[in-house]
């Protein structure tokens, strides 16, 4: 025992002795000796694919005197090091004519002013210890711009001689650090997704509209007996937008620290610690932080946000609204919007036009700051039933909000609460404080006390509520909230008497991952489909359907789905037929286990696989890239009668994994059979004669649109129809927001801005004409879409940015057209796009706080034929038969 005592007692000093004055665990520095360095730190931004010769950027260049000012002396590797910057020269970073460099016939001093030239050659110290930066020590009263370019110096004097992973402070901020040494060199690869800093953006919640960034940042050091010979840092940024990834911009950084020469230099100081060492040199200098501090950035001559809006107001006018110029337009606004104080915006939004305020209304909302939302509260008046049109548009931009805060979702409470003048603003409230409590929640933020008191509002009010419309507004908001807690109340409403409440249940949970669908929640769908317990609506059992195929089926469920086929009424036979055969054809995840079940004769006969109708579903790719893939689905399910049912357009888009439901349009008809003298199918004896539109838009569920309810009101504006369709959702919506400050490591800021604008008008409608025993419903999609990304490197004395971008303006329309006149009634469905143009521009620029600037453009542009999407082939035959009787 006493020996593996004195063993260990041997082994604990000799360690000890090792680590202080054994192998150095950093570069040391000799005494009274001067290290002579050159210096570059140079920038570049451009496209992604874009070449040195061709970006925008510039370079600093110096000399750099480093000695030892104290060294511990029980630890030679606890150093007080002095730096000092001398003859600073700017440069482009890379070589253009006179005309075009920004930078000709300037110096270092025209640039930079003298004020801030004198701070940069200004000397400043570095406690390094055991090769790690413990404290930076420069002037309180120096621009931080200067003060970053020294830390992002004297970072690149921070080095461990070991292999291994460490946690280091240094002007990026506090990160994870990889070293890897070898004989004579130490390669540093920075972790950067790890690191920790001040400055935090924001970005869009949906990756399909996101933007993805990829980085790097590796350091090679040569090291000679101990010490530095050289350093050369090299970092990348690439930021791309996942739907289109050739809108696409990096930005470049590199430092090269070289040793020149040695020669005698000032003495050691003598003193007991670091801090009283520093005083005795300079009482003023002070530990100001290795970390990079923040840079306002003034814009100087900038327009005030109502001089920009005077510029920009008649591109926000109707009639611009399917031009890419309004989303453009709307995109600059919002820029403005986000730098101006409550007062700025409230002058803009009061001397709008009437024609040109819901589009700024859009803006303000979008724009996501708290003067903007304190301008749209005081702005709005939710008890006047006249402000109808901008308080939904407040609202609707509320619920694509790119990054809502706690306080968005408090507004819409309160305002929830107060007295409200309409009956349907109620119901976007409270529809759309579900859109906020589930983007809120992705976040993880749903532990937010507004959000805990809103998700309790939801989840306890379809109970206690009586009146129909209060019940189906509550469902459509926790539609809306995809909250778990919502599944079980959404399984009991789906068996409701009620049509409106099942097929809003079934829908609902068709949204949910399939790992939350319960074996409860399976049984009831299937008995909702198979009507075990009461006869449903054929849209409801139709919804049921839908459900079971898309989670997961089990071989049991489809083989009793299969088996249905035949017993039901006619027309809900030929969708689930054509649902089935859709499934199969488009390889949809329930495909495995049909084919599996159709191996039984039983179930796949001639006898159920040749029932004829008109009803149908299809599914297709719209576009598929590398980047996206997009694709469309229709629905159609009529009565027997030969009247529409129900009509379901989807379009989703998935990117890297992700999918975005981008929109569904779905119209509903019930209780028209008397106009024709028609039996109703059986269960829907009794409805009451509707029809109405509900639109599902960027995952957020919209109050829905009624063309109109009752036998009276049928009959007052089937006289009335003008045959234009009737408005679901009109606006200005921001799809992509992403924003972050990138701090590189030479001490640079990089600031990176990317949104993306859309410009939406979709309409819907529903004619009947009794004297050609014709109907005809329509879905129009227009749009006009922009996404711009700007990457900008500003010193204040110097900015070098690049902006890429792209925009199209496309229309998309669903014509369905049912003759009735005789049986079988014949049905075509139309779904078309429009030519339209895709462009892509380019800019780089560089500019000097002299005003001083260099601007270069390119431009591409292309034509993207139109076409008609299309549908099965019975669809074909039965849309020649139709013009050819209307001809």
């Amino acid at each position: 025992m006493l020996t593996l005592v004195v063993f260990l007692l041997c082994t604990a000093s000799c360690v000890s002795a090792s680590a202080k004055g054994g192998a150095a665990a950093g570069p040391r520095l000799n005494n009274n000796q001067l290290y002579k360095f050159s210096y570059t730190t140079e920038v570049l931004v451009d496209k992604t694919k874009g070449s040195k010769e061709g970006s925008a950027g510039y370079r600093i260049s110096s000399d750099v005197d480093v000695n030892l000012v104290w060294r511990d002396p029980s630890s030679k590797d606890d150093q007080l090091i002095q730096l000092v910057i001398s003859n600073v020269r700017l440069n482009p970073a890379s070589r253009r004519s006179e005309k075009k460099n920004v930078l000709h016939g300037s110096t270092a001093e025209s640039v930079l002013g003298k004020t801030k030239l004198a701070a940069l050659t200004k000397p400043f110290l570095l406690h390094l210890r055991n090769g790690k930066a413990k404290a930076f020590y420069s002037y309180w009263a120096e621009p931080a711009t200067i003060k970053n370019l020294k830390r992002g110096l004297a970072s690149l004097l921070q080095v461990q001689l070991k292999t291994g992973k460490v946690i280091e402070n240094d002007v990026s901020g506090r990160c994870i650090v990889e070293y890897k040494a070898v004989k004579g060199q130490v390669t540093r690869t920075k972790i950067l997704e790890t690191c920790k800093t001040a400055e935090t953006g924001f970005t869009t919640h949906s990756q399909v509209m996101g933007v993805s960034r990829k980085s790097s940042s590796v350091t090679v050091f040569t090291l000679e007996d101990g010490f530095i010979r050289s350093a050369v840092a090299d970092e990348t940024h690439s930021l791309a937008v996942n739907t289109r990834r050739s809108t696409a911009a990096k930005v470049v950084s590199k430092q090269t620290l070289t040793l020149v020469g040695t020669e005698a230099g000032p003495l050691e100081v003598a003193g007991k610690d670091v801090a009283g060492v520093v005083k005795s040199i300079d009482a003023k200098l002070a530990a100001v932080g290795i970390v990079a501090e923040k840079v306002k950035s003034q814009c100087k001559g900038c327009p005030s946000l109502f001089e920009h809006w005077q510029t920009q107001q008649k591109l926000l006018e109707p009639a611009s609204l399917s031009k890419a110029t309004a989303p453009r337009s709307f995109l600059a606004l919002i820029q403005g919007i986000r730098k101006a104080s409550k007062d700025e915006i409230l002058k803009v939004l009061k001397s709008a036009s009437k024609t040109s305020l819901p589009q700024v209304v859009d803006a303000v909302t979008s724009s996501q700051t708290t003067a903007s939302l304190d301008a749209m509260l005081e702005f709005l008046n939710f008890t006047d039933t006249k402000g109808f049109v901008l308080q939904e548009r407040f609202l609707y931009a509320c619920g694509f909000a790119s990054h809502p805060n706690e306080r968005m979702l408090q507004a819409l409470l309160d305002i929830s609460n107060g007295k409200i003048g309409s009956t349907d603003i109620k119901e976007s409230v409270v529809i759309i404080m579900g859109a906020l409590v589930h983007k809120l929640c992705q976040k993880g933020e749903c532990n937010l006390p507004t959000v805990v008191q809103v998700k309790k509002l939801l989840l306890d009010s379809p109970e206690s509520r009586q009146v129909e419309s209060e019940v189906q507004m509550y469902l459509l908001a926790l539609k809306n909230s995809m909250l778990p807690e919502a599944i079980p109340i959404f399984t009991k409403y789906a068996e409701s008497e009620l049509g409106s409440y099942s097929t809003i249940a079934l829908t609902a949970l068709q949204r949910y991952d399939v790992k939350l669908m319960t074996n409860e929640v399976k049984q009831t769908v299937n008995r909702v489909y198979h009507q075990n317990r009461r006869i449903y609506e054929k849209n409801v059992r139709a919804a049921a359907a839908d459900v079971i195929l898309s989670s997961n089926p089990s071989y049991m469920e489809v083989k009793n789905l299969l088996l249905s086929i035949g017993n039901l009424p006619h027309e809900m036979n030929k969708y689930m037929l054509s649902k089935i055969q859709d499934i199969l054809r488009f390889q949809l995840p329930a495909s495995k286990v049909i084919q599996k079940a159709m191996r039984d004769m039983i179930s796949h006969n001639y006898d159920r696989f040749a029932k004829v109708g008109s009803s149908s579903a299809f599914s297709g790719f719209m576009a598929q890239s590398a980047d996206v893939t997009s694709t469309y689905s229709l629905d159609i399910l009529y009565s027997g009668s030969g009247i529409l049912r129900r009509s379901n357009m989807n379009i989703y888009g998935a990117s890297k994994g992700a999918t975005l439901h981008g929109l569904q349009v779905a119209i509903e008809a019930q209780g028209l059979e008397s106009l024709i003298a028609a039996t109703p199918d059986q269960g829907e004896e009794d409805l009451e004669s509707f029809a109405g539109m509900s639109a599902l838009l960027f995952d957020v569920q919209l109050r829905p649109v009624t063309f109109f309810k009752g036998y009276s009101d049928l009959m007052s504006k089937m006289f009335s129809m003008s045959g234009e369709p009737m408005n679901v959702v009109k606006g200005l919506i921001l799809l992509t927001d992403h924003s972050e400050v990138i701090q590189l490591q030479s001490g640079l800021k990089a600031s990176a801005e990317f949104q993306g604008g859309l410009a939406i008008d979709i309409s819907g409608g529903m004619e009947i004409s009794l004297w050609y025993r014709e109907s005809k419903t329509s879905v129009n999609n227009r749009g006009a879409l922009v996404v711009t990304g700007n990457v900008t490197v500003d010193m204040d004395f110097m900015r070098a940015g690049v902006e890429v971008s792209f925009e199209t303006e496309a229309s998309l329309d669903f014509i369905t057209t049912v003759q009735f006149s005789e049986y079988p009634f014949l049905v075509c469905m139309q779904m078309d796009k429009t030519t339209f143009p895709v462009s892509e521009y380019l800019t780089k620029y560089e500019s000097l706080s002299s005003g001083k600037s260099v601007v270069s453009h390119k431009s591409k542009k292309q034509l993207v034929p139109g076409s008609e999407f299309p549908l099965h082939q019975e669809n074909s035959n039965m849309c020649k038969k139709v013009f050819d009787s209307s001809w």
